[in-house]
């Protein structure tokens, strides 16, 4: 059986580093805010090139945090991209704001630049950009047009740790750059965990507050926030795994190109490649007009897969009201046809070659 993911497998990797620092952990006797998330935090700061990072409880909470930063009106609109995972559209709901849907690209899967001007009003004041699955969205056309309509830009990088444009991390080219540290992410936690980098000194202070009941001095809240702190326990696994994130993408990156190496099979479309990107893989999704029945075939031939995302945002019941009436057409062809293969540190040469010669054999 090729698993989709096994993270028992991946982690077993970092098993005895995880034990020593889980000990140092234990002598330290510190829980909430301590060392190990300040030497994280500096530790992931200078691994984006940013000047600052927060830990915090999740990458939900970190597109969040940013968000009430910033003091936007109620009812302000922000341009989100009409694929992206509901965490997205959550955090600007949450921070009540208005989501107002772009469609993307059908080839990148990425928020399309040409489509976002057509969707800025006067009440539009910022744009959450995702680099789903781990590739870089357009950032030079993204950054012109917020520039020239006096947007923020918070990327979404829940996804793409270590991605590059232009040379450039992702995360560092907004004023807020929003990360998970779920388990199955390239850099992932051993459970919840998120952080925001950013340039924005007055920001880090405030969002530094933010996450801890709105408090910089204990029993004195100066601000409305909540209870979102990185946890210690996490920060120390974090701290062990960031060392080995370049090996991680360099090893999917790898596997990514025996797939495009592989898979012949012309009903499968695969990731475009781009110049001038460096994506990370975190997830390899293809795209079938007949998807479920490639995925069940898989299945009876031992491969598992998953589908990021079946549902897309505008049918969730939850956000039923929010945008009916609307149409969102590319949208709905990716969550149609997209599928997810494996592809983790865990897997090897062998399996994914397996893979792709299983699909050359779907007819």
């Amino acid at each position: 059986m090729v698993e989709y993911e096994n993270l028992k497998r991946l982690n077993s990797t970092f098993e005895a580093q995880y034990l020593e620092a889980f000990k140092n952990f234990c002598n330290k006797g510190t829980y909430i805010l301590g060392e190990e998330v300040e030497l994280f935090e500096q530790a992931f700061a200078a691994y984006n090139g940013s000047k600052y990072c927060i830990g915090v409880a999740s990458g939900l909470d970190a597109l969040y945090l940013s968000l009430i930063a910033l003091n936007l009106p109620v009812n302000s609109h922000v341009l989100v991209p009409s694929n992206t995972y509901i965490a997205t559209i959550l955090s600007i709901v949450n921070a009540g704001l208005v989501p107002v849907l772009v469609e993307p690209r059908i080839d990148t899967y990425n928020i399309n630049p040409s489509e976002i001007e057509n969707h800025i009003t006067i009440q539009t004041k910022a744009i959450i950009i995702v680099h789903l699955y781990g590739k870089c969205c357009e950032m030079n056309a993204i950054m012109e047009i917020a520039q020239k309509n006096n947007l923020v830009i918070i990327e979404d990088c829940a996804q793409a740790h270590g991605a590059e444009y232009n040379n450039k991390k992702v995360g560092t080219w907004g004023r807020f750059g929003a990360f998970s540290f779920y388990p199955t992410k390239n850099l992932g936690a051993l459970g919840d965990a998120g952080a925001i980098v950013t340039d924005d000194r007055h920001m880090y202070i405030k969002i530094k507050a933010l996450r801890n009941y709105g408090s910089h001095k204990k029993y004195h809240n100066q601000y409305l926030g909540i209870n979102s702190r990185l946890d210690e326990l996490q920060a120390t696994f974090l701290r062990v795994k960031l060392n080995y994130l370049d090996a991680i993408i360099q090893h999917k990156a790898a596997l990514a190109s025996l797939y495009h190496a592989y898979i012949k099979n012309t009903q499968v479309v695969l990731p475009v490649i781009q110049r001038k990107r460096e994506d990370v893989y975190h997830i390899f999704n293809v795209r079938c007009q007949r998807r479920d029945e490639l995925k069940d075939f898989l299945l009876t031939k031992g491969i598992k897969t998953e589908i990021h995302y079946p549902v897309p945002p505008h049918h969730q019941v939850a956000y039923t009201d929010l945008f009916r009436g609307n149409s969102y057409p590319i949208s709905e062809e990716i969550h149609q046809t997209t599928l997810s293969l494996p592809l983790s540190y865990s897997h090897t040469k062998e399996e994914i070659i397996f893979v792709s010669e299983t699909i050359n054999t779907f007819n």
